[in-house]
């Protein structure tokens, strides 16, 4: 990865998160020379929770503290950062979770004041008792809990980036009861990940306790965190939900890692991104050479898909709608849309399935879209033998299956299939393809582990996965023979609701067909335009609802002066709403 300068080194290192063994290989040589990287964390934490108290009117000499200390370098880094604290005058205590303390850290945390209460009882830190009976250690975790619960703020400290699986021990039992036991986040979106008025803060230390570092998973107890202040680069579990949504405002502190070589685990997409996808109009455009989209969407019984998907197409750069489908539907979509144009013919991209029955649905087995998108995409499956029909498969233009296609989807296809689950149809979907002999997937579990299960869905169809969410996440070739996972975070709460996915599908279809076949001929710029489709999607209901709210926002940067914070929640809005509000979408992408 070349970055030419400053400002795109910063964009990459704010947008890109890194796998644990990459972070850990580009802080090495900082680490060999000496850098003292743990008093530059340490202190970065302190400030951030003096300015997290300023925030509450709460002076640092009248705050009490609690760290959550494990016994490596994250624990250092949460007692240093407790012994500024109580340097400026806070009452700090640090709760032990292991069997020994970061040496210095630990002296540097006596020194200035900070008290220690030891919950293991084979631990071995000077000064602090050990060998207690198994009642004793009952009743210090006990108060251990009780005190932290009290405190003002708590810094979790007790793991940090080596940790993997679920917390067990005195770690998970503190965790399942000051934060939540593998369950999602339940707090109101807001603006800017603004910290709730609970007592106490929770400020994590690098990453939250007890999340996957590396999938973004909730594997078992985590404590979710008000703030997270992270180090040298973002983790995947800065940005990958649900982990994610447990990780509060996040604060990067830069070490000054050398990232030219460094390749990223996830991107995040923002407008910069999203432009390069997007076709301005030429001046020897005709409407055909601008991208038409052929939707084969809506049924008799669900005719309104029909409407929104067409309309969000429409409106999404393509130069005509190409529609297919009942009667009833074709008069509905002909009324919202006089512009479209119906029956078969040349399309640059297709979007099948939005508002079509499932084959669960009482109607879906004898419905005619099912049976027009079925032969369609039989036209994408790849054979083990058969080199001519996968040739031609690989020739196809790019198509959106959503919804009710996604049962009809073949076990193989190209690349340029784009599937777009919610997670109750992605694990429906992975039920079919693994087959007997595999314990069934339940939503929940997609939920608990998006990345993984959007990563086995592409695995075993070949097709690039949109799993819909706060946090859309997109998978699919990275054209070196690897997954590319590229994330989108722009959309508002407010859009969870009825048809938004339709508009979605209706856009994503746009953006492939003004791509003028150079999806086909490279399939890696697939996830490119996926999720870029996925923020366009999002800004348009961001500024339909008036809502500075998104599913993920960009940290902060330590050091450097904190941008205007956002504040507008936004109202309610319907998937109409999205569609009228896409014109001031592009003129935000394209200025």
């Amino acid at each position: 990865m070349d970055v030419s300068n400053d400002a795109d080194r910063l964009q990459t290192l704010l947008y890109s998160s890194y796998s644990t063994d990459t972070v850990r290989q580009m802080e090495r040589p900082l680490l060999d020379d000496g850098v003292p990287l743990m008093r530059m964390a340490a202190s970065a934490a302190a400030q951030v929770t003096m300015s997290l108290l300023d925030d509450e009117d709460l002076p640092i000499e009248n705050a009490r503290v609690t760290v959550l200390a494990g016994a490596g370098n994250n624990g250092g880094d949460g007692l240093y950062a407790g012994a500024e604290l109580a340097n400026e005058g806070a009452q700090v205590t640090a709760i032990a979770v292991g069997r020994s303390l970061h040496e210095e850290a630990f002296r540097a945390f006596v020194h200035a004041g900070g008290r220690v209460l030891v919950l293991d009882s084979a631990a071995d830190i000077p000064g602090c008792t050990s060998g207690f009976s198994a009642g004793e250690a009952g009743e210090r975790l006990q108060a251990a809990v009780e005190y932290a619960r009290s405190s003002h703020v708590v810094l979790d400290a007790m793991t940090g980036i080596g940790a993997a699986g679920a917390l067990r021990g005195i770690a998970g039992t503190l965790a399942a009861s000051i934060g939540v036991d593998g369950e999602l986040p339940d707090k109101p979106a807001l603006p800017d990940n603004e910290p709730s008025a609970d007592l106490p803060l929770v400020v994590a230390i690098d990453v939250p306790s007890g999340v996957g570092v590396d999938d973004g998973s909730l594997p078992g107890p985590y404590i979710p965190a008000d703030a997270t202040v992270t180090f040298g680069a973002m983790k995947p579990c800065a940005m990958v939900p649900p982990a994610s949504y447990a990780c509060g405002r996040v604060t990067l502190v830069d070490f000054g890692f050398d990232i030219d070589d460094a390749v990223p685990f996830a991107e995040m997409t923002d407008g910069d991104f999203v432009s390069d996808s997007i076709r301005l109009p030429r001046l020897a455009d005709g409407k055909y050479s601008r991208g038409v989209v052929g939707l084969v969407t809506g049924s008799a019984r669900y005719p309104g898909a029909a409407i929104l998907s067409a309309r969000a197409a429409a409106r999404t750069n393509a130069g005509m709608v190409r529609y297919l489908g009942p009667q009833r539907a074709q008069d509905m979509v002909l009324s919202a849309l006089p512009e479209a144009v119906l029956g078969k013919g040349r399309v640059e991209s297709w979007v099948v399935g939005s508002g079509v029955p499932s084959a669960g649905d009482e109607t879906g087995e004898d419905d005619a879209q099912r049976v027009t998108i079925a032969a369609l995409l039989e036209h994408y499956a790849l054979h083990e033998t058969d080199d001519e029909m996968n040739a031609r498969a690989l020739a196809m233009p790019p198509i959106v299956v959503d919804a009710g296609a996604l049962d009809l989807l073949p076990n193989r296809v190209v690349p340029q299939v784009v599937v777009t689950p919610h997670a109750g149809e992605l694990a429906v979907l992975l039920n079919r393809l693994d087959g007997d002999g595999v314990e069934a997937v339940s939503r929940q579990q997609v939920e608990a582990n998006p990345l993984r299960s959007a990563l086995r869905a592409h695995e075993l169809t070949g097709a690039t996965v949109l799993l819909k969410g706060a946090v859309t996440i997109v998978v699919g070739p990275d054209g070196d023979g690897g997954d590319r996972i590229i994330l989108s975070g722009r959309a508002p709460a407010w859009m969870a609701t009825a048809g938004s996915g339709d508009v979605l599908a209706g856009m994503l279809g746009a953006l492939m067909a003004q791509q003028d076949g150079l999806l086909t001929d490279d399939p890696a710029l697939v996830p490119e335009v996926a999720a870029a489709a996925a923020y366009t999607h999002g800004l348009a209901g961001a500024i339909a609802s008036k809502s500075e709210q998104r599913g993920w926002c960009c940290p902060r940067l330590y050091g450097h002066a904190t941008r205007h914070s956002a504040n507008a929640i936004g109202h309610p809005i319907v998937a109409t709403d999205v569609i009228a509000a896409i014109p001031q979408a592009f003129d935000e992408l394209i200025r």
